[in-house]
Parts: C-alpha cells; structure tokens; sequence
C-alpha cells in the first residue's frame, strides 16, 4: 500500500516543516512520498527528494491540500493513502506508517483515519482535538463521525468518488464537509489513539479569520449537505452555542458578520446526504444537528 504525504506551508515555519519532513523520512517500510505546497509562497531549503508546488497566492487550508492531492495524479491516484499533516506537526513515532498501511488493509470499508494530536511537551491532547462529543478520553480509539485536517490519512479511492476537500471553505470544516460525503457514500472513519502526531498546544481564534469563517462555514456546510429540514436545527443549536459560551463584543460581532455571509454567498453544490446517513451519525454518536 502506497503513502503519500501533503504538507501545506507559508513559509515562516522553515525549521519545523524540515523537522515534520525527517520524521516522515525515518518512517519505517516503504518510503513515504513527500509534496510540500507553498501557500502563497516559495519552498526553500527542503530536501532534493521532496516535490514543492509554488502557489502565487494562499489558496486556504483547503485549496492547499486539494493541490497537494493533484500533485499525486488525478485524485491522488499514484498512490493509495494520502497524509495530510501540519508544517508544525511532527511524527514522534517511526511505525505510524505502518500502522497506516495496516488500518486500511485490515477494513476496506474504513475510508478516513483522524491521528490522536498531542502536546510535545506534555503529551496532553486538547479535547476538541479528539472527533467526537465523548472527548474526555482521548486514548480511547473509535469509529468517529469527522477527522481533524492536520493530522489524518485518506484513502484516495474516497477522494475519486466523492471530490475534494470544499476550496472554497478556505478556512475551518472543510474536514467535516468530506467526512459527511465519504460516510454518505458508505465509508468510515476511525479515531486513532496509537497513530500520534505531536502538535503544541495553541487556540484555534489565534488565527485572525477565525469567528468569521467558522460562523461561515457551519452555514456552508449546512446548506451543503443536510435534508432540508434539519439545515435550520443545526444552525441553530449552533447559534445558541456561540450565544451560551459568551465571546467577546468583536468576536461575536465577527462571527454574526459570517453567519450572514454564509446564508447570502454561494456555498458550492448541495448534495443532500440520505436519511440513512442521518441515522447512521445518529449511531455513530454524533448525530448532524450538533
């Protein structure tokens, strides 16, 4: 089974994105193949064997890795599984590829695996780094209903059936848009413990864009993706969510600005997902409504 990598950079982390590229390189069996996409900006001073792809312009944390996809063939087809990992990340393991290779050969049905992220200091994992509601126990694996975009695999047969990551996402549940796709269309994701990428501990509001697109995108996605009837429920049990954890005046006022601009901008192709999909996220303990 053939692994690739896709790593999207900005260039203003040089150390860290060698430092992830060495961990991938000391992986054991086969030779992990490396594309790093520069988001906006040049790749320097990566190793001869990595492939660089130079975008004049941040196409997003989507756009970046549907780049790195098609940087493998079309849908990523030269190779079997896809990586997708953080520039700041580093594989602290060397069999996680292995444990990789392993996972998907063992269950043709499973189709997304989302890697446990710890603190490389501490070994803590943030709770809203482990894909489900039932998060206290971060070392515990399961079947899980999204992945985290950073630190996961794909399978690139899931890629060729149900497209890419949503581009124009540009930035926040992106990964939830395919993992709602590939579950659709009959795959499954898993939550693994064992396969670790360290990752610091950081906040997701560091990044400036943050309450906008988030309020955005859970519209988008939404509108994208669920029955009609359940597209109010779910903006709305988010909405109440937002009001319940109290942001400040600027970031509510942010994320009221992207929550208008979510139901008035175009969202990309709707493609319902089945009521039979609904019960099965239901199942799968987190049904699309939250």
């Amino acid at each position: 089974m053939k692994l690739g990598a896709v790593i999207i950079t900005m260039g203003d982390r040089p150390d860290d994105l060698n430092a992830l590229i060495e961990s991938v390189a000391r992986q054991e069996g086969e030779p992990v193949e490396v594309v790093v996409v520069g988001n906006g900006a040049p790749v320097r001073g990566v190793p001869g064997w990595v492939r660089t792809v130079d975008l004049p312009e941040n196409l997003g944390i989507p756009g970046g890795r549907n780049v790195g996809i098609e940087a493998f063939g079309p849908n990523g087809s030269d190779v079997d599984v896809l990586l997708f990992l953080d520039d700041d990340g580093l594989l602290p393991r060397k069999d996680t590829a292995e444990l990789i290779r392993r996972a998907f050969a063992d269950d043709p049905e499973l189709g997304i695996v989302s890697f446990r992220i710890a603190d490389p200091e501490t070994g803590a994992t943030q709770r809203r780094h482990v894909p489900r509601l039932r998060a206290s126990d971060p070392m515990r694996s399961s079947r899980v209903t999204t992945f985290l975009g950073g630190a996961s695999a794909v399978r690139t047969e899931v890629v060729e059936q149900v497209g890419p990551l949503p581009g124009e996402f540009f930035y926040a549940h992106e990964e939830t848009d395919l993992a709602w796709r590939a579950l659709d269309a009959g795959w499954m994701i898993d939550y693994r413990a064992d396969m670790v990428l360290h990752h610091p501990t950081t906040a997701p509001s560091r990044h400036a864009v943050y309450h906008r697109m988030v309020a955005r995108n859970r519209v988008w996605l939404a509108r994208r993706n669920l029955p009609a009837p359940l597209v109010p429920v779910y903006v709305g049990v988010w909405l109440l969510l937002t009001l319940l954890r109290r942001p400040s005046g600027p970031a509510l006022k942010a994320w009221f600005g992207g929550f208008r601009e979510g139901w008035t901008t175009p969202c990309g192709p709707r493609r319902p997902m089945r009521w039979r999909t609904v019960w099965r996220l239901t199942r799968l303990g987190r049904p699309p409504v939250i």
